[in-house]
């Protein structure tokens, strides 16, 4: 298992300006950059719409079933950029979560990226802040380390109710 920089796991799911990404990264840690997935995803209805508005293709089926054969097929491309871009999620996790535990032992990387309510739901807007303040990597290791601590005190209500509920460290 690789260790990585503090850099290169923040960057797998955040974008420069420390907002949270909609497609991890896994160019970060030498995997598919996240522009040549979105970049892919894009070309996929003007791929499928090539495929089946060909002249062949058309006079074999016509303009109706051609039309709903485009339609039909639109919604499986759309499942499949949900699928990929969850796995994508998934091996960028499980990629960085070594690493990240050794820089934030305590800290639930899961609980971090979830969309949902944490105690860490404010972490980006901190690491927007500790970019912009132009830290070194073990400034911002300390900055972050600082952070957790605040984000925790303040939502230490939450904390205990997870406790109880047994979803909390």
């Amino acid at each position: 298992m690789s260790m990585y920089s503090l850099k290169a796991i923040l960057s797998t799911f955040s974008k420069e300006d420390g907002t949270k990404r909609t497609i991890f990264n896994l160019g970060a840690i030498g995997g598919i950059s996240s522009k040549a997935v979105i970049l892919f995803f894009f070309a996929m209805p003007f791929i499928e719409y090539a495929l089946i508005f060909n002249p062949y293709v058309f006079n074999a089926l016509g303009i109706a079933q051609c039309i709903v054969l485009y339609i039909v097929l639109l919604s499986t491309v759309m499942i499949a950029i949900f699928f990929i871009s969850w796995k994508i999620k998934q091996s960028v996790i499980k990629k960085i979560t070594p690493s990240w535990n050794k820089y934030f032992e305590n800290i639930d990387l899961k609980m971090l990226l979830s969309s949902g309510r944490t105690p860490y739901s404010q972490f980006f807007d901190f690491y927007s802040k500790g970019l912009k303040e132009d830290k070194s990597e073990s400034q911002l290791h300390s900055y972050l380390l600082e952070s957790f601590k605040i984000m925790e005190e303040e939502n230490k209500e939450l904390i205990e109710a997870m406790i109880k509920d047994n979803k909390f460290h």
